[in-house]
């Protein structure tokens, strides 16, 4: 998939975001649910969160340039960071607010009419992170999947507080409300936690998944029948590009022509197998006693 593309997904992301803050805003102004207070504060974080992955998707998405020899995926990661730190602070503001209403309990007003927009704002929200995680697997880009798992917080937040509110409706414990909105809050700490951690994971140039590490090493095993070595196997993920690094030992009898048509092949069969990977080969003869000597190097 074009990277560029993936900023239409991005605006989507913004305008489901201001349909539910609107709809979970007017919810809280027909009921003073602190509750729905609460969640129409995410949406707002799911606004910014938004914003900021557009921006980010639309410079992953410039070719490589003298600067960038390796291009801008990166871009990604300070997108899925920023929405995690995004998160967290709204976990505060929705963690300060429930406080002070269980200091100052107040009675809910029109808790049918607010729980009936809280809903349709989940189902926007439902949907929309449907297709955003669908479209952030399929083109491995952190920033849509983050803001899919923000959006998908968000819709399991709205249920907690429909079920809170709908709670307080019915027996009028007041407290039940702003118990659901720390509820709330805890969960989005958690949920901030794991998108800044992917961000500094991806960061660190961390290493491909151990599912694609088979593939590669399942590839290389069956160049190993024809007497084919391999070593000194570098992986790492950069947002929707992977890198990897290999030695390949051949028969020091073979030709030059020869060893590159090998080490061609075996970069289409990784590339084939890992769309959006590069590969770099380091052809060795097998024979050399030098060429055992850098298996440990840079690593």
């Amino acid at each position: 998939m074009n990277r560029s593309s993936l900023t239409h997904y991005a605006w989507l992301s913004i305008a489901a975001a201001f349909a539910t803050i609107g709809l979970k805003g007017f919810a809280y102004f027909l009921t003073g649910s602190i509750g729905l207070l609460s969640d129409a504060v995410e949406s707002l974080v799911n606004l910014l969160g938004a914003t900021i992955a557009l921006s980010m998707l639309i410079i992953a998405a410039h070719p490589p340039d003298e600067e960038h020899q390796f291009g801008h995926s990166k871009a990604e990661y300070f997108a899925s960071g920023a929405e995690g730190i995004l998160v967290l602070v709204a976990a505060v503001g929705i963690g300060v607010a429930a406080v002070g209403r269980i200091i100052s309990p107040r009675s809910l007003q029109q808790a049918g009419p607010g729980l009936i927009l809280s809903t349709i704002a989940s189902l926007i929200n439902l949907g929309v992170a449907r297709i955003l995680l669908r479209v952030g697997r399929k083109s491995n880009s952190i920033t849509l999947e983050a803001d899919a798992r923000h959006l998908m917080t968000d819709v399991w937040t709205s249920v907690a507080v429909i079920g809170g509110v709908g709670a307080v409706a019915l027996t009028g414990w007041q407290v039940l409300d702003p118990a659901v909105a720390l509820a709330v809050a805890v969960n989005i700490v958690w949920t901030g936690y794991r998108l800044i951690q992917r961000s500094v994971s991806g960061l660190m140039d961390t290493a491909l998944s151990s599912e694609e590490h088979q593939i590669i090493t399942g590839i290389l095993d069956g160049y190993k029948k024809q007497g084919i070595q391999f070593h000194s196997l570098r992986t790492r993920q950069a947002a929707g590009r992977r890198f990897i690094s290999i030695h390949v030992l051949v028969p020091g009898r073979w030709t030059t022509h020869r060893g590159h048509h090998l080490v061609d092949e075996i970069e289409v069969d990784i590339c084939n197998a890992l769309p959006g990977a590069t590969v770099f080969t380091h052809l060795e003869p097998v024979e050399d006693p030098l060429s055992s000597k850098d298996i440990e190097l840079d690593r």
